[in-house]
Order: C-alpha cells, then structure tokens, then sequence
C-alpha cells in the first residue's frame, strides 16, 4: 500500500468515526426514522401546537423554538401572537428553521387588546398577519357563544356548557361566513373542537350540526384527538362518518383515568402514554384528508413541557401504522 493510498484510507476511517460519533451525540428524535413508520411512510411532518409550552413561551421563545427543531419538530401551530408582531414571528419562526402553516385566532381580539387581529375585526389585517407569518389556514378554536350562560363561567370553552342546537347553527353561519370572506384573502378558515361538542341535543350534538351545516368550500376542521376521547367517542369513527372534512389534527393524549365528559376536563397524559390508539387513528385520519398533525398536550404536566414534547415526538416518529 502507498504511502497516498494509507492516508487517504485513514481519512475515510476518520471521518466514518466521526460520522457515527456526531449520530450517537443525537437525540433519538432527529435519527431517521423507520421507513414503515407512519410519518416516514407519507411523508408528513411532525407539528407542536404552541399551547402546549403554556406562557413562559413569550419571554423564551428563540431558545424554545431552537430545541423544538433539535429534537424534530418541523411545523408549529401558533395559539396568539406571544406579545410579538407578526414579522418578529415570522423571523424567529425563520432563525429555527419552523414554518407556522396554521394558526388558532380569537374572536376579537384587535378591539379587546389593540394588538392581535380578531375574527370579528376587519379581516384585512387579519389576513396580512397570516400571510407575513406563512400561515394559509386561520382555527377558529371554540364557539361563538351568543348568549350567556346563569351559572356557568363567561369565558370559551366552557361557556359553551349551555349551547342550543340553535346556538351550535348561529356558529356555523357565522363560519360559513368568515370562511367565505377568507377565501378571497387566499386563506382557508377552519374549526377546532373540544368536548362541550358532543353533548347530547337530542339525537345529534354540536359537532355534528357544525359539519352538517357549513360548506366544504369554506369551512374544514381541525379535530383535538385528545378532546374527542374526553368526550367518550372515538376518533376513528368521527373521521370515516366525515371523510374530507377533517383537514388537521390535534395528536393529543389522555390517562384512562379521564371519565367522559363534556366538561373541558381530562387527565392529560404524554403522546404515545396515554389509552389513545394513534396505530389505528392516525391511518384514518390520513385516509379521511388529514395532512396536518400537531402535537398538544394539557397542563398538568409529569415533567417539563419540552420533555413532554421529546416524548411525544419520539414515539410518533417511531410509530409503524
């Protein structure tokens, strides 16, 4: 062997050590993953809503986005503007290297606050900010709620303990509405649940008039997972009764202590530790049309809120299904 030939066959060992030492140093969650995991397979990334980082968020929020793309996370899904203007988001959502597809947007918040633009405000702004952040779907996160409730808390989501079949039918008109203004800002308006929902009306429940009366053209949904096993139902079944009307996911967890209820309660639990089936949901919510899911995970948490976000990531990427 010549003298060329040695180096040049310790530099390739060198650098194979090297290789396998830096994949060692990893987190699990950014070493590929099996190629008949699910994500894997579609091709599909794995999102965070921001909720889930509860509000130390706002005053952490470069570091935080930082080791969210460290352990994997690709999309995040805003909850509120963290105090910040849409292009200083848009800038530190850029610096992590996160997009921000979708973003959860209250009623009307420019008037309350004179800082984040509402559903009820002029839609213009509305539709800049999205635009500057990189979203194209705006959530709207619960129901409107047209008439107060004796008794019962005035703010969402539990004001809606006391929906009427014809308060669930106002909600729908006013989607059905602001989905239809929307669509010429370019956006896409979309609903996201929680268990008040699927209370009993008769022979139907919120939800369900929601579905039925707005336009596909101008409404999809956004299904919490997590919500939906609260309230004693079952997802898979959800999204085979309603294929193409559930366009994004909540991939969110709970303890099998958790009663069914409609009643915003649940015992939260770490994606993957908890009674939900994600082998046999997420299929199904990729067959009904959903392409984008987002971990979310309810306070109280067993460790840190990243350390909860790690575990969820890592058994998802994992996850064959």
């Amino acid at each position: 062997m010549t003298d060329r030939t040695k180096s040049t066959s310790r530099r390739t060992l060198l650098a194979g050590a090297v290789g396998v030492a830096a994949t060692a140093a990893l987190p699990l969650a950014v070493r590929a993953a099996p190629a008949t995991s699910f994500f894997a397979r579609t091709g599909l990334p794995i999102g965070v809503q921001l909720y889930s980082l509860g509000p130390e968020l706002a005053a952490d929020l470069d570091r935080q986005l930082a080791v969210l793309a460290a352990i994997g996370f690709k999309t995040v899904e805003l909850a509120g503007f963290l105090g910040r203007t849409p292009k200083a988001l848009r800038a530190a959502f850029d610096r992590a290297g996160l997009a921000c597809p979708s973003a959860h947007v209250q009623f009307g918040a420019a008037a309350a606050t004179g800082a984040e633009p509402g559903l009820t405000d002029d839609l213009g702004p509305l539709a800049e900010a999205m635009h500057v952040i990189g979203a194209g779907t705006v959530i709207m996160p619960f129901s409107i709620m047209p008439k107060p409730v004796p008794g019962q808390p005035a703010t969402p989501p539990q004001a809606a303990f006391g929906m009427t079949a014809d308060d669930w039918k106002h909600t729908a008109d006013f989607l059905n509405a602001k989905g239809e203004a929307l669509k010429a800002y370019g956006l896409k308006l979309g609903y996201h649940n929680h268990n008040p929902e699927f209370a009993p009306l008769g022979e139907t429940f919120g939800l369900e008039i929601l579905l039925r009366n707005t336009d596909p053209d101008r409404v999809l949904f956004e299904m919490d997972a997590g919500w939906v096993l609260a309230a004693g139902r079952d997802p898979v079944e959800l999204l085979r009764a309603h294929p193409g009307r559930f366009r994004l996911m909540h991939v969110k967890d709970l303890k099998a202590t958790t009663r069914p209820n409609f009643a915003v309660h649940m015992d939260p639990a770490d994606v993957g530790q908890g009674v939900g089936d994600w082998a046999k949901i997420l299929p199904a919510a990729y067959d009904a049309g959903v392409r984008g899911f987002f971990i979310e995970q309810e306070p109280p948490f067993a460790r840190s809120r990243l350390e909860s976000m790690k575990t969820g990531f890592d058994y998802l990427s994992q996850l064959s299904a």
